[in-house]
């Protein structure tokens, strides 16, 4: 063991952390015995790389970067996944009769013989990361089939017990006083977390009448996971409605909650939604992590153009800019790194939303309640009197919130909406559809932009990639585009769950209200006329963008296709 200052004295020498910052962490950790090298990593004083390059020369371990290692699955199953998590600890070779495993605490000397007396086997320590090795674990241990959900489940499909009425009441009072030794308890644990581990959007429970089937929405597409017996369904639903606060009891009526958690070291709110069918009540949890709406303009996915004329029509005083598209298109991500972009001091923003989905430190937030006549155009009229910058509305349902917006956009305010309309141009004419005269909508709206998702090419497994050429005609592309063209396709791997997509991104069309345009809007003109006039002045419809991202190898032919069709404009 190195002496108690060796570390210390690596930080300071090597000007990794200066001696003030490595003596709050250490008052700090004098009360709540935490790792002086966990607090300095947490407080962000030094890259989690160094500080654990540092605890290694300190403990005379060797030092282990595991960005992109792909360890062998034979080695992989030597070490149980339940024991790699909950040790935080991870297998990448064997040498001999010798086991080499990384882990990110050298003092741990219990869990080091512990692996000894598991495996039984002679266990050698490296260091890295925790980031990089809880990383590693979901991509080696996320692809195998001995994942600790699967052997729950097996040991309930083992054991038959029927699960009677008392049983689920039982169940109801052990998750109650949180006995996180109940299996459903577990159970349920291991669900929400292997889906965050995923990155998934949704988690889906819904029961049928012999199985109960689980499915997670991965990158917009559901991929079914488990099936646990029919039996299992009345606790897990217990269990679910305890953690978001619902009524047990309550079986007939739809029910909505929500569930904060922790995984992976990171904070996350569940928003769940309760609904009776015919085979017992089926759950969906949406999964909302905050780090999504971190996102800045620049990272959706708009191209130069239409980046920098975006960028231009937030920055303007006044007016509406409409985001449309149809549910799950990423309308409120765009419209949040809008809002991120804008939020400063001097600018008060409000949002009318319905519901709440994320929280936004220094904007205030509504949420509309029907249920006591709290409406968007309620909401919109009480905005008014707060002397706001900027309003984003949810979503322009009817009329009444149509008239409120343009009536705010008139009188000085920046207005942010959604609409469900196919395109850009559409927007124009549904407006006028809904009752709002059209020379409010022309003098209004100063920028209509329709979007979609496209899951993108996993960077770790893409390779270069020749379609067919019925592929290319059928896309429209001339020799000239292909001149400079890089298709690329993921074959699947790990990192990807196989699928040789990971990720997604936008492809919009951006239309800018020109003279021409309004003129037309004023005249009530059909969307195809809009859309003509539109793309002689320079917009890109969404098809033609979403081209432009496969010839750049982003992501391929069969995305685009699936999500946007061609149009003549």
């Amino acid at each position: 063991m190195p002496p108690p200052d060796a570390f210390s004295t690596i930080l300071t020498s090597e000007g990794i952390v200066s001696a003030e910052q490595l003596a709050e962490v250490v008052r700090i950790n004098s009360t709540t015995g935490k790792k002086v090298h966990d607090e300095l990593i947490r407080l962000g004083y030094a890259p989690a790389e160094r500080v654990m390059k540092a605890l290694a020369k300190a403990h005379r371990l060797k030092f282990v970067d595991l960005t992109g290692v792909a360890v062998p699955q034979e080695v992989v199953e030597l070490l149980p996944e339940s024991v790699a998590r909950e040790n935080s600890i991870f297998p990448v070779s064997v040498d001999g009769g010798s086991l080499h495993v990384v882990g990110c605490d050298p003092t741990d000397i219990d869990t080091h013989d512990k692996l000894r007396f598991i495996l039984n086997r002679d266990v050698t320590m490296a260091l890295a990361p925790r980031e990089q090795i809880v990383e590693a674990i979901n991509r080696h241990y996320g692809a195998s089939d001995g994942e600790s959900a699967d052997s729950m489940l097996q040991e309930f499909t083992d054991t038959a017990i029927d699960f009677t009425e008392t049983a689920i009441e039982q169940a109801a009072s052990q998750v109650q006083e949180d006995n996180s030794d109940a299996p459903v308890v577990k159970l349920v644990n291991l669900i929400i977390t292997e889906a965050v581990q995923l990155k998934a959007s949704d988690i889906h429970i819904e029961p049928f009448e012999d199985r109960i089937r689980i499915r997670y929405r991965i990158d917009g597409r559901l991929v079914e996971r488990d099936n646990p017996p029919r039996r299992l369904l009345g606790a897990m639903l217990s269990r679910i409605k305890i953690l978001s606060k619902l009524d047990i009891a309550e079986r007939r009526r739809p029910q909505d909650g929500r569930i904060k958690i922790s995984a992976d070291g990171k904070d996350y709110d569940l928003r769940i939604s309760v609904m009776p069918t015919n085979h017992g009540q089926t759950v969906v949890m949406r999964v909302l992590d905050k780090d999504n709406i971190k996102v800045g303009i620049r990272q959706l996915g708009l191209s130069e153009n239409d980046f920098r004329n975006f960028k231009n029509l937030i920055r303007r005083p006044n007016g509406i800019i409409l985001v449309t598209g149809p549910t799950g298109s990423g309308k409120t991500t765009t419209l949040y790194a809008s809002l991120n972009e804008l939020n400063r001091p001097d600018t008060k923003i409000i949002t009318a939303e319905d519901p709440v989905e994320y929280y936004l430190a220094g904007i205030n937030q509504v949420e509309v309640k029907h249920q006591i006549g709290l409406d968007f155009a309620r909401v919109i009229r009480a905005m008014l009197r707060q002397a706001p910058n900027v309003i984003l509305v949810g979503e322009m349902r009817d009329t009444e919130t149509a008239q409120m917006g343009i009536q705010a956009s008139l009188t000085g305010h920046l207005v942010f909406s959604t609409l469900h309309t196919n395109d850009a141009p559409g927007a124009i004419t549904r407006m006028i559809d809904m009752g709002v005269p059209a020379y409010l909508v022309a003098s209004s709206v100063i920028a209509v932009m329709a979007q979609r998702l496209i899951r993108v090419n996993c960077v770790k497994c893409k390779q270069p990639f020749q379609p067919l050429e019925s592929q290319i005609e059928a896309a429209g592309i001339t020799p000239e585009m292909l001149k400079g063209a890089t298709f690329m396709k993921g074959r699947g791997c790990a990192n990807c769950q196989k699928s040789g997509y990971k990720g997604r991104l936008g492809i919009f069309e951006l239309m800018v209200m020109t003279n021409k345009i309004r003129e037309l809007a004023f005249q009530g003109a059909a969307t195809q006329d809009i859309r003509k006039a539109a793309c002689s002045q320079g917009m890109r419809v969404m098809y033609d963008d979403g081209v432009q991202k496969v010839l750049r190898g982003i992501t391929t032919f069969d995305e685009v296709f699936r999500v946007a069709k061609r149009v003549e404009a």
